[in-house]
């Protein structure tokens, strides 16, 4: 009885965290707080060089700009504009991702003079012939995932998190992702992708981290590696600007035919 009354004294005297917390309750708290510290920003323009580089290194550039809108309560708004090379030149991408319904996506192609909506079962499809799939485009909502916290790790000089999150959404190319995320200012440094037969398909790296308006963090270089193709896209980003008067109207489907 003694023994026990013991054990109950110790157990009081810890924080309810570490009695009461599951590794899915850490994993959901460090994906909120992630998702918390990137609260605010409003709108932003970037530019963005896309680098595609195959198996035996050969390279292809493109010039790109890019527009986003942060929507109260639900996801976040893009527009991708392509502006090199010829081949690209006027090609946009608008992208409304949301919380817990799929994403809308529609792609503006020159050539043909059409908007071409992205149906949700071709989300895992690769975006303009990059590493990246068009799912990967969305902005990061806690609710398309659940969580599981693996362990505390370190990665590079960065302490991190390592979380499991599995999709949630109907046909993502995805059985899983583990993320790797910094202890301190709690950004994203690294992804592994596993595919549908749960193997590993991509790995993303984000470093060259700026700040911004004091308070939000920016990868300026973001690295997809396609360790099953041998392929990788590499983006490198630029002249960040916030809060620039960027409304819904720059976000329409009949705004992608008059890009320029």
């Amino acid at each position: 009885m003694r023994k026990l009354v013991l054990i109950l004294s110790l157990l009081s005297l810890l924080p309810f965290n570490a009695i009461a917390e599951t590794a899915e309750e850490k994993g959901t708290a460090i994906a909120k707080e992630a998702e918390r510290r990137n609260t605010g920003w409003e709108n932003s323009k970037a530019k963005m060089v896309m680098t595609l580089i195959s198996k035996s290194g050969d390279k292809s550039v493109r010039q790109i700009r890019v527009r986003s809108l942060e929507v109260e309560n639900d996801g976040d708004k893009s527009l991708t504009i392509f502006d090199e090379p010829k081949d690209v030149e006027g090609t946009a991408f608008l992208s409304f991702s949301h919380a817990t319904v799929p994403d809308e996506q529609w792609l503006y192609l020159p050539a043909l003079k059409r908007v071409k909506r992205i149906s949700s079962s071709n989300k895992s499809g690769p975006f303009m012939g990059s590493e990246f799939a068009f799912e990967d485009l969305s902005s990061f909502e806690v609710d398309k995932y659940t969580y599981k916290y693996l362990r505390d790790d370190k990665l590079g000089e960065h302490e991190v998190y390592v979380v499991e999150s599995y999709p949630t959404y109907e046909h993502s190319g995805y059985t899983r992702l583990i993320n790797y995320i910094d202890k301190k200012e709690y950004r994203i440094m690294k992804i592994e992708f596993y595919d549908r037969k749960n193997a590993l398909l991509k790995v993303l790296e984000n470093t060259d981290y700026k700040k911004f308006l004091d308070q939000f963090w920016r990868a300026t270089t973001m690295t997809m590696d396609n360790v099953q193709k041998g392929k990788k896209t590499v983006l490198n980003w630029s002249d960040y600007e916030f809060k620039t008067g960027v409304d819904e109207s720059d976000f329409s489907r009949n705004a992608l035919k008059r890009i320029r």
